[in-house]
This record gives structure tokens, sequence and C-alpha cells, in this order.
């Protein structure tokens, strides 16, 4: 599958997960992040190629995208990365929240989302 293909298919399932979950629909936000992380791996796999590739949703328009990828790209993109997560870590709610955990575990030492 080609890079766009993938960087489509993590950012699609990002938002049907996070739509999902404000339906109350667990299970089915669940089966997207399955979807969003499987999309993430293939990237991983191809390198730094995939990881530039998922680095253009840095500038999504969605700001759950956003924070998915920068927590994806953090041990790549730290620069970059930390800028989105600190932007949406300011404000309220799960995206928010999400953007703050993220932050958290870069600064403990325990984030291992991408150590390969």
């Amino acid at each position: 599958m080609e890079l766009e293909k993938l960087v489509e298919e993590f950012a699609r399932h990002v938002e049907a997960g996070t739509d999902a979950v404000w339906r109350g629909d667990s299970k089915a936000g669940s089966t997207h992040a399955d979807r969003y992380i499987a999309a993430f791996k293939k990237l991983r796999a191809q390198g730094d190629a995939g990881r530039d590739a998922l680095a253009v949703l840095l500038q999504h328009p969605r700001m759950d995208v956003r924070v998915t990828a920068a927590a994806c790209l953090l041990r790549y993109r730290t620069r970059e990365a930390k800028a989105v997560l600190e932007e949406a870590a300011r404000g309220e709610g799960m995206v928010s929240f999400e953007a703050q955990q993220a932050l958290q575990r870069w600064e403990d030492g325990t984030w291992a989302l991408d150590l390969a």
C-alpha cells in the first residue's frame, strides 16, 4: 500500500474513532483505534519515509488527528510534535487530555510508541 493511502487510512480511523467515542460507542472506537495503529505500524515499517509521510497530519484540520500523529512522531519529529501537543494540551476535553498524557509520558521517559 502506498504511503499516502496509509496516511489517509490513519487519519480516517482517528476521526471515526473519536466520533464513535463521542457517540458513546466504545466498541467501534476501539476497532478504529486498532486500525489507525495498524496503519501507523505499516508506516513505521517504511522507516523515515513512512514517518515523513505521517508528518503531514501535524497540519490536519482536526485536532484529534494532529494530536494522534504528534504522539506517534515524538521521537522522530520532537520539536514539531511537542508544539502540536502543547497547543492541544492548553484546551479542554478528551483530545486535550490525550495531548497532556502524551507530553507527560514523554517527559517522564515512559513514552514508547515509536522506538524502532
